[in-house]
Order: C-alpha cells, then sequence, then structure tokens
C-alpha cells in the first residue's frame, strides 16, 4: 500500500506529521507528479546534490518543529548553482525560528514549470470522514477562500462539479490571457487523492489533514511542489 512505510516510519519517530519528503513520496505512490529532489544534511553537500539536478532549484528546511517554512524564510527558488545553494542555507539558518528549531536537513529539488496554483486538501471529519477540497492555491486559498468540499470517496463527475463550484474558474480556464490550466490533470489528481482508492481513502485511519499547496497546473500537467500531512492521533 502506497505510503504506509513512511506513516509507519513517522509514528514511530513519534511526529504528529511527515515531513516534505515522506509526504512527496506518499504523493508519488499514488501517481500524482512531484518535482525531482534529494535531501542534503548539510552545505557540504551542495555540489554534487546540484549536479545531480537541473537548475534553477528551491531549498527548503526540513524540520519537525516548522510546517509552514515559507513563514519563516524556510524556502528559497531560483538557486542556479552550488554557491547560490550555500549561500540560502547559511540565510536560513541565521533566521530565529529556524535557529532554534531541530533541522533533519534541506530539501532541494527542480522546479516545476510555470502555470496556475492550485490546491487540494482534505481533513478527517468526525462525523462524515474524509473530506477532499479544492481550490485556487497560492494567496487566493487566503484571501478569497475559494475552495470546494466533497465527501470521500468522489466519483469524476464530483470533481468536475467542485471545479465549476470555484469562483475562480475562468482563471483557470485562461481568463486575462492567462494560459489555461490543464482541466484533465487537475480532474486526475483530484481523484488520485479523493477517489475511491485515492490517498485520502486508503490511509482513511492515519491522515488527519493534507494540503497540497500548490500544484503548478500548466497546459498539460499538473506537479505537486508542497505537501503537509498532519497524522491522526495513535
Amino acid at each position: 500500500m502506497p505510503g504506509t512505510d513512511e506513516i509507519a516510519e513517522a509514528r514511530k519517530q513519534g511526529r504528529a506529521a511527515l515531513d516534505e519528503l515522506a509526504g512527496k513520496r506518499l504523493l508519488a505512490g499514488f501517481g500524482i507528479a512531484v518535482p525531482r529532489s534529494l535531501v542534503m544534511p548539510d552545505a557540504a553537500g551542495a555540489a554534487a546534490a546540484c549536479a545531480k539536478l537541473t537548475p534553477p532549484l528551491a531549498l527548503k528546511v526540513v524540520s519537525p518543529d516548522i510546517l509552514h517554512k515559507s513563514d519563516v524564510g524556510g524556502v528559497k527558488v531560483g538557486l542556479l548553482n552550488a554557491g547560490e545553494i550555500e549561500k540560502a542555507m547559511r540565510m536560513m539558518m541565521l533566521r530565529p525560528e529556524i535557529a532554534r528549531a531541530r533541522i533533519d536537513g534541506f530539501l532541494l529539488e527542480e522546479m516545476a514549470p510555470a502555470g496556475q496554483e492550485v490546491v487540494i486538501g482534505g481533513l478527517r471529519d468526525p462525523q462524515f470522514g474524509p473530506l477532499v477540497m479544492v481550490g485556487l492555491g497560492g494567496v487566493f486559498v487566503e484571501v478569497l477562500a475559494d475552495v470546494s468540499f466533497r465527501i470521500c470517496p468522489i466519483t469524476r463527475l464530483d470533481a468536475e462539479e467542485m471545479l465549476d463550484e470555484l469562483k475562480g474558474a475562468p482563471l483557470l480556464r485562461g481568463a486575462r490571457g492567462r494560459k489555461p490550466a490543464s482541466r484533465e490533470a487537475i480532474l486526475d489528481a483530484l481523484l488520485k487523492v479523493g477517489g475511491k482508492d485515492g490517498l485520502l481513502m486508503t490511509h482513511a485511519d492515519d491522515i488527519a489533514e493534507a494540503d497540497i499547496n500548490p500544484i503548478i497546473v500548466s497546459e498539460h500537467a499538473a506537479v505537486a511542489v508542497d505537501a503537509r500531512f498532519l497524522l491522526t492521533k495513535a
């Protein structure tokens, strides 16, 4: 079963959430595209790591104490070489919230092609069980709260209705000169998260909350560039 090892390891370590790398392995196990990435313990491995990936690259701090990395300065994008990676690490470690946190390493990953930011998430409701959500990602989630929910498992028709309910649906279709985001790619990702054999149903007893934000959706594909999974209490 995809994700079983990652969840078991997190519970073994007494963690309340999956780290980003484990979360992306969980997504990949269900067929959701994620960027190529690797984890470095420190700056000493920057040159070797950079040689294995194609820039531009994103660097993210990995810590069980930090759930929202961008809020504490734990994310740097557009890095082109080992020198820039090493400098970004040093600057991150000067941030007070990062300096006092437990650091497991630094995630280095290839950046996804440009596209529309979408969020897919979910939560375990005490009465209804797993719920799945979709909305416009990035600042649109916090500012506009433009999201749609359904009880899992969803069908393709449910997924289509969820997208059509969004006030920002015209943006996905290419309004105001934007390139359209692949509707098929979004529907596919929604079903892989909230469908009958999807992530939320498969791990209904273990996933308390899921937040895949953003998923970058181009005209042809969708790539999950960040993911957060909170676990149920054992």
